[in-house]
């Protein structure tokens, strides 16, 4: 590989800027690019500032500290987020470090993949490689019937074409960037997902990028620039996502870019797929002082079950964030 086309690794916070959400790696120019992950087991607390404070158990993709070590590996909620550019080689490599028993199946939805074996006993390597194209993906296990990804097992890859702060062409530019994974959490599940009734599953707290509100970051733009939201729903059911005081221009569905914008106020991104729209800030003033917000229109705004039999019912919070200054 040419000197010119050398990786670069970043490493993000999930509680950045919202332009900057998740862990970022392999952000290059087109070349060969070779990505590892491992899935590890680990903790998640959804919403740090919440009292009592809830820890949660997960399994969930993190970063070897050198090639080939998941020893010290930190599982993500969700994963670090792929990125690649269009017409990048990409090789993932995933190492399976999960519970002994629990075969990795590993995905990328609208992805080509080159032939080879897509799952991993534990201790072992799946490797897959495929030409990037511009778009938002949805990385899983779905390992286990689907428990995995319900453990935690997901994350975001984004492959953007060579022209910068475009998603997929000059009609898709966009100033503010916004990688939105939505998912959910039933911690009885989690405490126990070998042996738990999948149909008693129940989820009580409602996350993007793996934080509830008040937690979950905020888009950080100013009145008339264009915010791209990247939605991939992560969760078991089909989520609508609003936004109050505009509207979003859909411009993608799967990776795919349509013929033509779809002009909404509220979407819906079904299970396991993923979303491209972009919403430019008005003038006009925001509908309350936090901003313009992004929620989810089911109106899972709440943390804890809130049952009345729960001893920890936190109120308020959920699949909620703003976009403002």
């Amino acid at each position: 590989m040419r000197a010119s086309r050398s990786i670069r690794i970043v490493m993000l916070s999930a509680v950045l800027a919202a332009a900057a959400i998740g862990t970022i790696v392999g952000e290059v120019s087109a070349a060969a690019v070779s990505l590892e992950l491992c899935a590890v087991s680990g903790t998640t607390t959804p919403s740090p500032t919440s009292a009592p404070l809830v820890t949660v158990p997960i399994w969930g993709f993190g970063l070897p500290s050198t090639p080939g070590d998941c020893s010290t590996a930190t599982a993500g909620l969700p994963g670090p987020t792929l990125i690649a550019q269009e017409g990048d080689a990409v090789t993932v490599v995933v190492h399976n470090a999960l519970p002994a028993g629990h075969q990795l199946v590993f995905e990328i939805p609208g992805v080509n993949f080159a032939a080879g074996v897509i799952d991993a006993p534990v201790g072992g390597t799946v490797t897959r490689t495929f030409t990037a194209v511009a778009g938002t993906y949805l990385y899983s296990s779905s390992g286990d019937a689907g428990r995995q990804r319900a453990m935690g097992l997901y994350g975001m890859v984004i492959v953007r074409p060579a022209a910068a702060n475009q998603a997929y062409g000059p009609a898709s530019a966009f100033d503010v960037e916004a990688p939105l994974v939505l998912s959910v959490l039933d911690p009885a599940f989690n405490a126990a997902p070998d042996t738990f009734d999948l149909t008693g599953y129940r989820a009580t707290w409602w996350l993007i990028n793996g934080l509830a509100y008040p937690d979950s970051a905020r888009i950080v733009a100013t009145a008339g620039q264009r915010v791209l939201l990247r939605y991939a729903n992560a969760g078991y059911d089909n989520t609508t996502m609003a936004l109050l005081g505009g509207h979003q221009q859909v411009i993608a569905r799967d990776a795919r870019l349509l013929p033509a914008p779809v002009s909404t106020a509220a979407d819906t991104v079904p299970s396991g797929a993923t979303e491209d729209a972009i919403f430019t800030v008005p003038n006009d003033p925001a509908p309350g002082p936090n901003g313009f917000p992004v929620y989810n229109r089911q109106l899972h705004l709440t943390n804890g079950s809130q049952s009345g039999t729960d001893p920890f019912p936190l109120a308020g919070g959920g699949m909620l964030t703003f976009i403002g200054p």
